[in-house]
C-alpha cells in the first residue's frame, strides 16, 4: 500500500514536470516585426498601402510632366525662360524621392518590419523636405513667367509669347498641385508613424515590468 502511494506521488511529480525552485521564464518577445498595440493594425496596413501608391502615382506623374517639358524645350529654345523649373531638376529628383518613398510605404505597409517602418519614416521625412523645395520652386517659376510674358522678344509673334506662357503656367500649376499632395501625404505619414511608434515606445519603457513569482 505504502509503495503504491509512493508510485502515484513520482508520477504526479513527473507530468507536472515542474522542480522546486524553478521559475517561468518570461516569453521572449520578437522584435524584428513592427506589432502596434491599437488593435486597427489592419487598416494602418492598408493605410500605408494607399498612401504609398498615390506616393509612386505622384512621382510617375511628375517624371512624365518632366518628358514633355524637356521635349517642348528642344524645339522652342526660345522660349526657355518659361521654364526655370525645368533646369533645377526637380521633375526628375523630385519624382525619383516620391517613388522610392512610396515604394517603402507600400512594402511596409505589407510588412511591418521594425527596419522598413524606420526606412519609410525617414524617406517621407526627406520627401516632404524636397516637396517643399520644388512648391518654392514652382511659385518662383510662375512669377518669372509673369514677367518673361511682359518682356516677351520682339522677334517672337505675341500670340506665340502668350501661347508658350499659357502651356508652361498650365504645367507648372499642375507639378504645383503633385507638389502640395505630396507635401500632405508625407507629412500625414510621418505623423501617423511617430503617433503609433514614439508614443508607444515611451509608453513602453515608462510601464515597469511585470514580475514573475
Amino acid at each position: 500500500m505504502a509503495s503504491q502511494e509512493v508510485d502515484n506521488a513520482q508520477l504526479g511529480t513527473a507530468s507536472a514536470g515542474i522542480t522546486p525552485g524553478s521559475q517561468v521564464k518570461p516569453e521572449m518577445v520578437n522584435n524584428s516585426v513592427y506589432q502596434p498595440i491599437d488593435r486597427s493594425q489592419n487598416y494602418q496596413k492598408e493605410e500605408f498601402q494607399v498612401l504609398g501608391a498615390v506616393q509612386i502615382l505622384t512621382g510617375a506623374i511628375l517624371l512624365a510632366i518632366g518628358v514633355v517639358l524637356g521635349s517642348i524645350l528642344s524645339t522652342a529654345h526660345s522660349f526657355r525662360s518659361f521654364f526655370f523649373t525645368f533646369y533645377t531638376g526637380y521633375p526628375l529628383w523630385g519624382a525619383l524621392f516620391f517613388v522610392v518613398s512610396g515604394s517603402l510605404s507600400v512594402a511596409a505597409g505589407r510588412k511591418p518590419t521594425r527596419n522598413l517602418m524606420q526606412n519609410s519614416f525617414e524617406m517621407n521625412i526627406a520627401s516632404a523636405t524636397i516637396a517643399l523645395v520644388g512648391f518654392i520652386f514652382l511659385i518662383i517659376s510662375l512669377v518669372v513667367n509673369k514677367l518673361s510674358i511682359k518682356m516677351c522678344p520682339s522677334s517672337q509673334p505675341p500670340d506665340l509669347c502668350i501661347y508658350m506662357g499659357a502651356t508652361a503656367n498650365g504645367f507648372l500649376s499642375l507639378m504645383l498641385i503633385l507638389s502640395l499632395l505630396e507635401l500632405c501625404i508625407t507629412t500625414f505619414s510621418s505623423i501617423m508613424w511617430c503617433k503609433e511608434n514614439c508614443c508607444v515606445s515611451r509608453e513602453a519603457i515608462s510601464s515597469p515590468p511585470n514580475s514573475v513569482e
